[in-house]
């Protein structure tokens, strides 16, 4: 079975930067696009950014200019570089993945903001 495994989150000021890693195994690394996705209290599970096989990255309006996806194949993992945090982005983020017999996510990792 695939997993997936977040780190990296933590407490930061307005401003700041955090990189979350998410390290996988059991599943051809390389083969796969990863996505990194958030989900803030009270609200629903919403996507940040993904990173195609290739290394293609796309990123949704909220984290375009601020975030940046990146991936090391020998490593097995995924990065997002998150800077210029705001309180907004307060949220616990989550690496997932799909292969043919599903998605597969991680546990997440929390990311607090303050003002």
């Amino acid at each position: 079975q695939v997993q997936l495994v977040e780190s990296g989150g933590g407490l930061v000021q307005a401003g700041g930067s955090l990189r979350l890693s998410c390290s996988a195994s059991r599943i051809i690394f390389s083969s796969f696009a990863f996505g990194w996705y958030r989900q803030a209290p009270g609200k629903q599970r919403e996507w940040v950014a993904t990173i195609r096989s290739g290394g293609i990255p796309n990123y949704a309006d909220s984290a375009k200019g601020r975030f940046t996806i990146s991936r090391d194949n020998a490593k097995r993992t995924v990065y997002l570089q998150m800077n210029s945090l705001k309180p907004e982005d307060t949220a616990v983020y989550y690496c997932k993945v799909v292969v043919a017999r599903g998605d597969y996510w991680g546990q997440g990792t929390q990311v607090t903001v303050s003002s």
